[in-house]
Parts: C-alpha cells; structure tokens; sequence
C-alpha cells in the first residue's frame, strides 16, 4: 500500500536538523497493525469493533479524533487506520493549512476511500473549519468564484473519505467540529510494563540485544511516552556502540541515561531547574507561571504543555490559585530540606 505524507511538525525537544538513517529508525518503530499496537487497550478493542464493521459493511469507516499527550502514538494509529482499511493515508497538520483554499485542494485530491490525517487539528483556523462541517457531513465543498456583486457559490460533490484529526488539547476544539467525529479516542500515558514491551520491540527491530533489566530501566525513565522511550534506546544504543558492547546491560543502561542527564524517574535538565528553582530559590512559595518561564529561560507555553503534565503526575508539582508549588516529593528527590509551609 502507497502513502503519502508531508513532514510532521518538529516538538519542542526535536532538534531542528535530524539524521536521515534515525528518522528512517523511527519511522520503521512505527506499529502497523493494531495487533501489533502495545497499549492503550480499552482504544485498541474499540478501534478494532469500528473498523471491522466498517469493513463488513464495505465501507469507509467514520471520522476519528485521537485526543492525547505528544508522543503517544496518534499518527501511528492513524497509519494503523489506513493499513487496516488497505487505503491511502495523507498527512498534514493545522498550522500548514493557513487558507479555505488549501483544505479545499486537500479535499479535492482524495480518492474514494482514502483518510486524510490532520495533526494539531485545534490548530485550524474558524475559517477552515467552516469548510470541514459539510465535508465531514454531507461530502460536499461549497466554493466562492469571484468576489463582490459577481461572486457565486458553487458546490462541489466529494469521494468518500474518513478524516482523522489529531489534537494535545481537546479543549481548544471547537464544538461544532468535535461532534463532528463518529469516535473520538483518549490516549493515556503508558505503564512501564508497556514501555518495557515497546523497548525490547523497538531493540529487536533495531538489531539491539537488550536483556530484560534493561529494557524495564528505559521504559521507567520515559515518562510513560513510547516516543521518549524509542528515543532513550537510541541513545543507549549509541553508548552501546561506543563501548564496543554487543549487549546492552541494566549497568549500561544505566550509565548512558546519566550521561545524557535522564535520572532515575525520567526528569531531565529543565525538569530539574524547574523544581530547583520552586525548592531552592523560592523555597516552596508559590510560583506564577510566567515567572517560572522567565527564571526557566523557556517558554510559559513551553513549561505548561511539555514539563508539567509529567510533574504534577509524578506529584513533584502542584498548580494552586496562587502559583506552582513543589510537593514533599519534589524536596526529597532533590535531597533538599523543605520549610514548614511546603505542601504534601
């Protein structure tokens, strides 16, 4: 089966220039059916009763919304969509889509049958979404020619398609392109157990030799994310290499997330200035989160979105009416002595 894709949008912590042979890494890390999906069960089981009745009915399965934090695996079961229903996947993202018209040549394109995938799609503008409504519904395009006095409306008819959106924040959907989806599926954060699965996957299709201690010490220090963790055994694997190891041992797992400053529960560099500047700086006061960023050097978004959803789940943060403030744990894992006040 062809596909065709576009460049997926760089996160935060992507690099901006990445190595050909590890971008071809992580693409073939991607699952490719739902069988091979590790996680998400309760999504799984329902993805597969949707699509398999679409497929007993013979046709296009309704429009999904994945809904999740980054790095969880929505692009992937986007793919996995397309492979299962043996159609074409093309990809594009809310911030490259900037004009009606060039959603509307999307559309257009498609094929009968094939999915388009929209990441980031809370990132659409009103405008573009206003032409989605009848496409999503009725699998029609209304189309201005010309402007003023002379400008018509023409109408035109669509092939069948399945729009899959994307989103890290349901909440800024709008509701009339929300209820607009037959499913909509919640991505949770993983437990170690599944990032372990995914690492020893990830290793074998890599040509890595991880053994079992190995593979669980990755997957407790990716923050429940298969992308973090994938990235993580990539970094081993170098260090693997350089050591002239052909086995990837827990004593060398170990000493590879050190050097590359992930400790024993995944927090790294900024995740670690943030906490010490609640403890140390500001000894538990509560903190505004503009002035984290600034004291941070990062963006307010950047700190709200990326850093702490992992904080406040590990209970290192708390967000109060007041500010951020760190917990018990955050002082004990620091090895720093709280003041009375701190919170629990």
């Amino acid at each position: 089966m062809s596909r065709e894709s576009s460049p997926l949008p760089l996160s935060e912590s992507t690099p901006a220039v990445r190595d050909d042979h590890e971008l071809r890494d992580e693409v073939s890390l991607r699952p490719t059916t739902l069988r091979d999906f590790v996680g998400q069960k309760d999504l799984v089981g329902h993805l597969e009763i949707v699509l398999g009745a679409a497929k007993k009915r013979e046709q296009t399965t309704d429009h999904l919304l994945f809904a999740g934090p980054p790095g969880l695996g929505k692009t992937s079961l986007a793919g996995i969509v397309a492979s299962e229903m043996g159609v074409n996947l093309r990809i594009t993202s809310g911030p490259v889509l900037t004009r009606p018209g060039d959603l509307a040549a999307l559309l257009t394109d498609l094929q009968d049958g094939e999915i388009l995938f929209i990441d980031e799609i809370h990132r659409l503008h009103r405008s573009i979404e206003e032409v989605l409504y009848p496409a999503m519904e009725d699998r029609r395009l209304d189309v201005m020619i010309g402007r003023g006095p002379s400008a018509r409306s023409i109408r035109l008819e669509l092939p069948n398609f399945t729009l899959i959106g994307a989103t890290t924040r349901t909440g800024l959907v709008a509701a009339p392109l929300r209820d607009r989806f037959g499913f909509i599926g919640r991505l949770d954060l993983y437990e170690v157990d599944e990032l372990e699965s995914i690492v020893q996957r990830s290793a074998q299709l890599l040509g890595i030799r991880i053994d079992g201690e190995a593979a669980r010490e990755i997957g407790c220090r990716s923050r429940g994310t298969p992308r973090i963790a994938n990235r993580l055994l990539r970094r081993v694997r170098d260090v693997a290499e350089m050591a002239n190891s052909t086995l990837v041992s827990r004593d060398l797992a170990e000493s590879a997330l050190k050097t590359f400053g992930v400790d024993k529960i995944g927090l790294d560099k900024i995740d670690r200035r943030i906490l010490s500047l609640l403890c140390d700086q500001f000894r538990g006061q509560p903190v505004g989160l503009v002035t984290l960023a600034h004291a941070c050097g990062e963006e307010p978004s950047t700190l709200e979105d990326a850093y702490e959803p992992f904080l406040i789940r590990e209970g290192l943060l708390m967000r109060t009416p007041r500010g951020r403030v760190a917990t018990q744990r955050a002082f004990t894992h620091l090895g720093v002595s709280p003041p009375d006040n701190v919170m629990l």
